[in-house]
Formats: C-alpha cells, structure tokens, sequence
C-alpha cells in the first residue's frame, strides 16, 4: 500500500489581541477544516479514523505553539502536525503587543494501491 494524497485544504488564524500563537494556529486548522465537509474516507470505503492528516502550520513563534491543543479540533483521523516558520506578526501602532497570523495546510491522505 502507498500513502496517496486525495485533498489538500488551506486556512488561515489570527490572535487580534492576546498574542497567543496556538489560538491563532487553532483558528486556521478550524477554517480549513469548516471550509467543507470532508467526506472522503465514505468516498473510498474507508473508515474516518483511517484518514492520515498531515498538518503545516506557519507562524512567526512556532516554539509557542501547543501541537497536542491542536491535535484534539481533529474529531477523527491521524493528525501529524508540523509547526514551522511562517505566518505574520503584525505590530500594533499605537500600543506594546501585535496581532498574530497563522497559516494552515491540511493534507488528507489514506494507504492505499495506487489506480492502474
């Protein structure tokens, strides 16, 4: 079996105020995930929990993000969350403190034989 990629989706987080990096991570994981309803491992005769969820997360602190807070908004699958160098830190003109941006990429995929 070989691990085939059958959807990509991309989201994106922000931390207007409190700077907290895992929440603005959080917030691009949920809208990629809420952008649509992903019905793939029905599609494929799969069960959910065989889905493997690569997960890229890019912000400007990636040291200050809690990968296991993120790993409990998946209600299924196998997630893999990578945290990376990325993202924005937007700071803040007339006050001590930025807005965080965070950047997310989800990446399904399930062991399978590859089509012929």
């Amino acid at each position: 079996m070989a691990k085939t990629r059958v959807l990509v989706e991309f989201g994106m987080g922000t931390s207007l105020r409190r700077m907290d990096y895992t929440e603005a991570a959080l917030r691009a994981v949920k809208d990629a995930l809420w952008h649509n309803s992903v019905n793939m491992a029905e599609l494929f005769g799969f069960p959910k929990e065989a889905m493997i969820i690569d997960v890229e997360i890019g912000v400007q602190q990636p040291d200050q993000v809690d990968v296991e807070a993120l790993k409990a908004v998946f209600p299924y699958g196998q997630p893999n969350i990578s945290v990376t160098q990325g993202g924005l830190d937007i700071e803040k003109p007339h006050d001590c403190g930025r807005t965080v941006v965070a950047n997310a990429a989800l990446i399904v995929s399930f062991d399978m034989e590859p089509a012929q």
